[in-house]
């Protein structure tokens, strides 16, 4: 159940993802962007492989292995397969909703999904603002823990840990090792690891707005 905030009922989602570098069919594009970055005179980008594997940062190339969400006081649960079904998904899941919250959420996990559904042509539910300085419609956890200082920023672990909240980072899969679980298959790994990254947030969050 939502609770009542300036006269309406508030829906809060939480929320969290894992992304994949990009897919083979994409090597030939990237190699040669690479090509053209390395020709500029770019020679911090290191090797090719590397460069590969940064686009799991990109949401022009990257992909969304899983999303797991919360809806208020509701179970976790994740969504995962077909890319764009991700993303259709989710936006059905996301339009009634009136908050979002997550760990970084404004300049990862949101904006990653605003990007890939571009590529898949397909419309969000929600026209949200991605403007700073403010916690609605989005509460990012790691911004309104610092106050949108870049100084007093911590990692979710850390702040779960100062907060005595059980930390998601403790168990055998953390956000480096998804690409390697996902080509051996530990989807299911892949998305408890996710999903406990959205109740450590849930938890986060309710300590930080005394509610």
């Amino acid at each position: 159940m939502g609770t009542f905030t300036k006269g309406k009922l508030m829906t809060k989602m939480y929320l969290d993802i894992e992304t994949l570098p990009a897919e083979e069919g994409n090597k030939n594009v990237l190699m040669e962007l690479y090509e053209r970055k390395m020709k500029r005179g770019n020679k911090t980008m290191g090797s090719f492989e590397e460069f590969l594997e940064s686009t799991g940062l990109d949401g022009a190339f990257g992909r969304i292995c899983c999303i797991s969400y919360a809806i208020d006081d509701g179970p976790t649960q994740s969504l995962f397969g077909n890319e764009k079904e991700i993303i259709e998904r989710f936006w059905e899941a996301a339009k009634n909703v009136s908050l979002f919250v997550g760990f970084n959420v404004m300049d990862f996990d949101l904006r990653f999904i605003y990007q890939r559904s571009v590529i898949h042509n397909t419309k969000p539910t929600q026209d949200l603002s991605f403007a700073r300085y403010r916690n609605y419609p989005i509460y990012d956890v790691m911004q309104e823990w610092s106050r949108w200082s870049s100084l007093g920023r911590t990692s979710l672990h850390g702040l779960s840990k100062a907060l005595g909240v059980n930390s998601p980072k403790e168990g055998d899969i953390e956000g480096k090792d998804v690409a390697k679980a996902f080509a051996a298959g530990r989807i299911k790994e892949i998305c408890e690891y996710c999903e406990r990254d959205v109740e450590a947030t849930r938890q986060i969050y309710k300590r930080m707005t005394f509610s």
